[in-house]
């Protein structure tokens, strides 16, 4: 699957302009929150103009900090909607530490969990890939659900979000039904 179709698949999630009252991230638009929108164009933003963002600079800024700047571009292609979408939810250094925690987990490391793509951790998604198939993300997806729970228990008021965030992480799972 090409980015763009990762990025069109995001926006999906993600949807348009949100001011949740429980959500921690604030104001987003397109899943692009205040925070990351000020980062990007290098000022600080207001709500009003995240609710302007249009989805050419999402897109951008999905692509530039989620996808390319920290490395999900040169792991393997089975892997990267599933880290892709993982660093858009919990940014990119958490979506990497599924990855190690994983590939340690399965004997591929050890890898230090840094959440840093460097070329050891990439040799070893490759070779834990390799070996486990479509059962390596379906352990990237446990981990994942495993942050939420955490998540959750340190903070009752994400409860909340709990049943939507695992729907979107149970989403990546391989289809094992046998028809």
């Amino acid at each position: 699957m090409d980015v763009e179709t990762m990025i069109d698949e995001i926006l999906v999630k993600e949807g348009g302009y949100v001011n949740h009252p429980a959500d921690r991230g604030g104001p987003t638009n397109f899943g692009i929150t205040q925070k990351t929108l000020s980062r990007y164009l290098e000022v600080a933003v207001t709500a009003e103009m995240v609710k302007a963002l249009d989805v050419e600079t999402a897109r951008d800024i999905y692509e530039l900090n989620y996808y390319r700047i920290p490395r999900i571009d040169k792991l393997p292609p089975p892997i990267q909607p599933f880290l892709f979408d993982s660093a858009v939810n919990h940014g990119p250094r958490r979506a990497i530490k599924f990855l190690q925690e994983v590939c340690n987990d399965a004997g591929y490391g050890p890898l230090v969990v840094d959440g840093l793509m460097g070329p050891k951790s990439k040799a070893q998604a490759y070779a834990c890939l390799q070996e486990l198939g479509d059962w390596m993300i379906a352990a990237l997806v446990e981990e994942r659900q495993m942050f939420y729970a955490d998540i959750v228990t340190n903070d009752a008021s994400q409860n909340a979000f709990l049943k939507g965030w695992l729907a979107r992480a149970r989403s990546f799972l391989p289809d094992y039904r046998v028809a």
